[in-house]
């Protein structure tokens, strides 16, 4: 199960949750039990893949291997 990272806006504490996907942006409350709290992006969704350099190498097939005229 995926685990989320909020952040507490009335005491500003961080905390994480594991919970399913579907329920990712339902409403959490902090450890101290306040409920105004923020998913913060992890660094995964944050990071991405390394910059290139040079054009995206092409992936085979009809469209992606330049086959179709």
């Amino acid at each position: 199960m995926p685990r989320y990272e909020y952040r507490c806006r009335t005491c500003d504490d961080t905390f994480e949750l594991s919970r399913p996907m579907a329920e990712s942006g339902d409403p959490a409350s902090c450890p101290a039990g306040h409920d105004d709290t923020v998913k913060m992006l992890s660094a995964v969704a944050v990071g991405g893949t390394a910059a290139q350099s040079g054009p995206p190498a092409g992936g085979g097939g009809c469209c992606g291997g330049g086959c179709c005229g």
